[in-house]
């Protein structure tokens, strides 16, 4: 942290630089100076307890490989799953071939032998949104956010308390899942930013 702030004091000299890890950044984004639940959901997924000036509780993510439920990797793969296992019916089928024209051996190597494979795995998440309604594509999104709910938010008591906020280009793009699961679940939805700067610049001014 201290080698990017010795940067940034490069650029913009004599201004207060402050650099923190990317949760904290959505916590005040999400939460300002009140209590929350901050959730991260885009190419990987955290989540935290904000007590309105730090972190107090953080559920620890797994990667992409053990974790990162609910993430665009994690939805991904399953996209990923489903085609190569056959698991999609013909229509589905047709429609990703038509999409990414690629088989097998192309998902294999960019997944097992290609850099920055999480990456790789979100970006199958634009077949969702391009096939919402079809029950198998409502399946997958809706089990992924289960898994993050159950996997992480059930684990803050604070969440049967206090709004949950998200963040991210996943969340924001399935945010009608999001208000449905919380509405069931009896928990209350806060913000759902596709991004987080507009809430930092509201935090820091």
């Amino acid at each position: 942290m201290r080698l990017v702030k010795n940067a940034i004091r490069l650029v913009f000299p004599g201004s207060e630089v402050k650099v923190d890890h990317d949760l904290m950044g959505a916590a005040r984004a999400l939460c300002g100076t009140e209590k929350g639940i901050a959730c991260i959901l885009g190419t990987g997924s955290n989540s935290c307890y904000f007590n309105g000036k730090r972190i107090v509780k953080n559920s620890p993510g797994l990667g992409f490989i053990l974790g990162d439920e609910g993430s665009g990797a994690y939805l991904g793969k399953k996209v990923v799953q489903y085609f190569l296992y056959q698991t999609f019916d013909a229509d589905l089928m047709d429609r990703f071939q038509a999409k990414f024209n690629t088989n097998r051996d192309e998902i294999l190597t960019a997944v097992y032998k290609n850099p920055l494979p999480n990456r790789y795995l979100a970006a199958f998440t634009v077949f969702l949104a391009e096939n919402r309604g079809h029950y198998m594509v409502e399946n997958i999104i809706e089990d992924g956010f289960n898994d993050f709910f159950f996997n992480h938010l059930y684990k803050y008591r604070e969440s049967w308390t206090l709004p949950i906020h998200f963040t991210g280009s996943v969340a924001y793009g399935f945010r009608d899942v999001l208000k449905e699961m919380c509405g069931s679940y009896e928990l209350e939805l806060g913000k759902v930013l596709k991004k987080p700067m507009d809430g930092l610049i509201q935090f820091h001014a």
